[in-house]
């Protein structure tokens, strides 16, 4: 298939940035990135520039290939990232807009690269649990309902991409944020922390300048791993409650 692209390209964050025009064949059995590679192979072969684009494991676990494709955050296949969108989702002749996330806690680094540090200055300001290290304790040695080790899970699916942030129009990191902290808080081993966890992080997630969430919804409809916005729900009860404890 023969594809039209726009793809945004940008120096840096001190540049203007604008879309630049490219035609690649692609076959429906390539993974969207694999097209991008076939790109930047034909940008090297006439002595251009590559197209900068994050990726890493491409087996949607990491969340570096974030990328906005066709206004959506990983593009139109729901549940998915961009490294597992395969190129059947499109038609022969498509034009594909391709553009970075547009979230001001994520400064552009170069063309489809930003910076989401951020989520990493969050996680540190509690998304851990603090114990003494030593001999590995046997599995079942504290038992947890299963309805309640299944939420748990479900939050722990979060792999941090920011696919919730750009597709909040208020560039919101709540969805990633009460992911992290439900996630921690649904296990015995997380709650002796809790008050410390949830006042830290979302104090965190304030300074970094992310938006206030206004229950739209987009982040859980735009998220790859389907993560709930239960999840803000049980942050904002956890919140309210660390609120009414003195320290």
């Amino acid at each position: 298939m023969k594809l039209k692209l726009k793809v945004w390209r940008q120096k840096n964050n001190q540049t203007k940035g604008s879309f630049e025009q490219h035609t690649v064949e692609a076959t429906e059995h390539m993974s969207f990135l694999e097209m991008l590679d076939v790109l930047n192979e034909q940008l090297i072969s006439e002595k251009k520039d590559p197209i900068a684009f994050e990726h890493d494991c491409r087996e949607g676990i990491c969340g570096t290939c974030s990328m906005v494709i066709n206004g959506q955050p990983h593009g139109p296949q729901k549940g998915t990232t961009t490294c597992q969108l395969h190129m059947r989702q499109f038609k022969d002749g498509d034009t594909i807009v391709i553009e970075p996330y547009r979230v001001n806690a994520f400064p552009i680094m170069k063309d489809l690269v930003v910076d989401r540090s951020a989520y990493d200055r969050i996680i540190q300001a509690g998304g851990y649990i603090s114990v003494n290290t030593g001999q590995a304790p046997d599995g079942n040695s504290i038992p947890i309902e299963k309805n309640t080790a299944l939420k748990a899970f479900g939050a722990a699916a979060c792999i941090g991409c920011g696919a919730c942030a750009a597709a909040c129009p208020n560039g919101s990191a709540m969805l990633f944020t009460s992911a992290k902290i439900s996630h921690l808080s649904h296990l015995p081993q997380g709650q002796v922390e809790q008050t410390k966890r949830v006042r830290g992080m979302v104090a965190q997630m304030d300074k970094e300048g992310f938006g206030f969430c206004s229950n739209i919804g987009a982040c859980e409809v735009e998220c790859p791993k389907e993560i709930s916005t239960e999840n803000i729900a049980l942050m904002n009860r956890e919140y309210l409650k660390a609120s009414l404890v003195s320290e």
